[in-house]
């Protein structure tokens, strides 16, 4: 039978697919992935050395996601998506979809993976995420020991972005970019500040790093960009 796949493509750089998610590129009947409505896909821009592998035609399904942050508009592409992949699974045809860093980690294969998994045999392929690769680039590890560890969003509230700061050791910020002048100021108030890094486009050609928080602009970063907060280990040995 027909099979699903959600593989990761990590968070930019190509040479960072795991070899499983380059052989199911290269051999799937369809490639399905996220496009804005210009057509680009920053997932198929990544997965690209892997499709000059690709010896046979493919059909490409590129779900247009709309400008916005209308869950509704959103909702609305992922269940037409569905749509399209649920009829290629019904032809027999195994379907890839790329998806950046990993499948299940703030990815969006997630809100696929519940409309089709009851209907359809599916498959997750991880992926490098971008937690993983912002560690590598700094050379920082992220958590040692009894340290603790979490990971939130950008789009939490003050409060609970305050709490996290406070309670743990080491934080890792997602989807900072829109939130980012609220994070440095929390940051300031937690006296967490000369324990931030700042990312941006990580392992791409423009990738940024700022270990000086204090150096960044006071302004909105872009969609990919993080924050990773660690314990002061100097001060605690």
């Amino acid at each position: 039978m027909a099979k699903l796949y959600g593989v990761g493509v990590g968070p930019g750089d190509p040479m960072l697919l795991t070899l499983k998610a380059c052989q199911l590129i290269a051999n799937a009947d369809v490639v399905s992935y996220l496009a804005n409505p210009e057509g680009g896909s920053q997932a198929r821009h990544i997965a690209r050395e892997a499709f000059a592998q690709v010896n046979k035609a493919q059909l490409h399904i590129a779900i247009e996601m709309p400008m916005s942050t209308d869950r509704t508009l959103a909702n609305a592409a992922y269940d037409q998506g569905a749509e399209q992949i649920s009829e290629q699974l019904n032809a027999g045809k195994d379907v890839v979809f790329l998806c950046e860093g990993d499948p299940l980690f703030f990815g969006s294969f997630s809100y696929l993976l519940e409309r089709l998994q009851d209907q359809h045999i599916t498959e997750v392929v991880p992926g490098v995420s971008s937690v993983h690769a912002a560690a590598a680039a700094l050379q920082l590890p992220l958590t040692l020991q009894r340290e603790s560890f979490a990971v939130i969003s950008g789009r939490h509230s003050d409060q609970q972005i305050r709490t996290a700061l406070k309670e743990h050791d080491s934080l890792v910020i997602m989807k900072a970019g829109l939130a980012r002048l609220r994070i440095l100021a929390l940051l300031s108030e937690t006296g967490r500040t000369e324990h931030a890094n700042y990312l941006e486009y990580i392992s791409r050609d423009n990738q940024l790093i700022e270990r000086d928080v204090k150096n960044l602009a006071q302004e909105a970063g872009p969609y990919f960009s993080l924050f990773v907060i660690t314990k002061n280990r100097r001060e605690s040995t």
